[in-house]
Formats: structure tokens, C-alpha cells, sequence
């Protein structure tokens, strides 16, 4: 994987960014040994009728990734989706989601990632995602933003000013998840824009940060599903709240938005 050198983040993450790296490739042939796998099957984790599944490659992809963290960083907490959480003894937790996407993952459709971050015990500083299939990996520190492909030079990425909802590309798990209550809301700002697509999990993120989204709205979150996203989000000039404008690291209704105003328009709508 090519990536820019750690000095195109804040220096004092040059080390952390490396072990991010190096677990994220760790994670992909874990990965990729079971994506469009004949056979492939998954378990639901959900008790009360509905389907959250979990597969053998979510399972390998955290084993993955906990390996090289343990190794490389034994002091640091680690936050999974799949494992019991290890806690910090240096104030510094991992949040790791191995397969963010799984029912994309499931049916074989490549929009799904592996997502690491880092949180200093107050906020996420950093956060990489990785897309082993399309060999994609972006990053960022809340600061700044990056994009690289395999065997391609890093790109800052920028997100889209200067859109309001009459030209906004929204992205969006819904209706799939969310409440009746929460797919209302959604669909006030789905009512207002220019294009919507669904299912596209961390992806609509990044893309967001790339440029080619201009929202995305999402609710039922966990921690592990947005704290990778969050500097890169951030580290590319777009905002992420939740949809009341308050911290969103801990997950739930969450809102992002490639402007402050946008952002701004999107809330109001949420808030009915």
C-alpha cells in the first residue's frame, strides 16, 4: 500500500499512524479470504428480530488488527466490535470496526471498510479506513485529509463548499436502519436535495471528505462505526456532529456535511 509519509499529519501521530497502517494491512488478505467466498455465512447478532450480521471475516479482521496493536502498542486500549474491550494504561483507546459494511460484505457489493481509529480519552485524533477489495485508503487527524490508491501518489482531499440542499448528494443507510421516527426526519432532507444513495456505510464518509458527497445521515451508530470517520471528515474542512449538533463519537444519529452551512440547512430539517 502506498501511502504519504506520517509528516502529512500531525508529528506527535507519526507512530500511531504507522501502527494503523500496518494493521490495516494485516487486514486485508484476512479479509479478502472470505469476500465473495462461495458459501460465506453469517450469524445474527441482533435478538430482537431484526438482522445485524457477523461473519468469519469480521471475526479474522479484528483478530487481525489486534494482533499488530497488541505488539506494536501494548499500553493502548482497544475498542472492537467483536472482542472484549482491553483497557488503556496510556490514555490512548483504539476503536476499531473490522468489517463496517457487512451486509455489503455479505451480498459481495465492494462498499464496505475497515476502519481504525485513535482516541486520546477525549475525542478521536485519528482515523484511517482501508478498502482492501479496491485497494483504497484514506486517513486524516482532524487537521487534514488523504486518499491514496495502490500504486498512486496520496491526494489531499477537500470537501465540496458551496452546495446548498437544491444541489446536495446525500448518502445514507436508511431506510434499512432507523426508527420510523429517525427515517421521518431523514426523509425531510431527503425530500430537499438533489440525489441520494443508500447503503454505502463508512464509504459515504470518505467520499464526503473526497469531495463527491455532500451529506450523509445516519442513525443507530455505535461507537466503532464513526470514530475512524471523524478526522477525516473533519480533517477534510466538513462537519460531523450528531443531528442536535452534539459530540458524535459515541455514535447514534449522526450528521455530516461538507460545510458548516449545509450542515447548518440539514439540522434544521432533522429537528423538524
Amino acid at each position: 500500500m502506498t501511502d504519504a509519509p506520517a509528516s502529512d499529519l500531525r508529528p506527535e501521530l507519526s507512530a500511531a499512524l504507522a501502527a494503523a497502517r500496518r494493521a490495516a494491512d494485516a487486514a486485508r488478505p484476512a479479509a479478502l479470504a472470505h469476500f465473495r467466498a462461495e458459501g460465506l455465512a453469517a450469524d445474527n447478532k441482533d435478538e430482537s428480530g431484526g438482522f445485524d450480521p457477523v461473519t468469519a471475516a469480521d471475526r479474522g479482521v479484528e483478530a487481525a488488527i489486534r494482533a499488530v496493536l497488541e505488539a506494536d502498542r501494548p499500553e493502548d486500549g482497544v475498542l472492537g466490535e467483536e472482542q472484549a474491550a482491553r483497557p488503556s494504561t496510556s490514555g490512548l483507546t483504539w476503536v476499531v470496526d473490522p468489517i463496517d459494511g457487512t451486509r455489503a460484505f455479505l451480498i459481495g457489493a465492494p462498499t464496505w471498510g475497515v476502519l481504525i481509529g485513535l482516541n486520546d480519552g477525549t475525542r478521536p485524533v485519528m482515523g484511517l479506513m482501508d478498502q482492501p477489495h479496491v485497494g483504497e485508503r484514506f486517513w486524516g487527524d482532524g487537521a487534514t485529509a488523504w486518499w491514496a490508491k495502490d500504486g498512486q501518489a496520496p491526494r489531499r482531499m477537500t470537501a465540496r463548499r458551496g452546495v446548498g440542499l437544491a444541489e446536495a448528494r446525500l448518502c445514507s443507510t436508511f431506510p434499512e436502519v432507523g426508527s420510523p421516527e429517525e427515517r421521518a426526519a431523514f426523509e425531510r432532507v431527503r425530500d430537499r436535495v438533489r440525489l441520494t444513495r443508500y447503503g454505502l456505510d463508512c464509504t459515504g464518509y470518505a467520499l464526503l471528505a473526497a469531495g463527491g458527497v455532500d451529506l450523509v445521515v445516519e442513525a443507530g451508530l455505535y461507537a466503532y462505526d464513526v470514530q475512524a470517520l471523524i478526522p477525516i471528515v473533519e480533517g477534510a474542512g466538513g462537519v460531523i456532529t450528531t443531528w442536535d449538533g452534539g459530540d458524535p463519537q459515541d455514535g447514534g444519529r449522526v450528521l455530516a456535511a461538507g460545510s458548516p452551512e449545509l450542515h447548518a440547512e440539514a439540522m434544521a430539517l432533522l429537528a423538524g
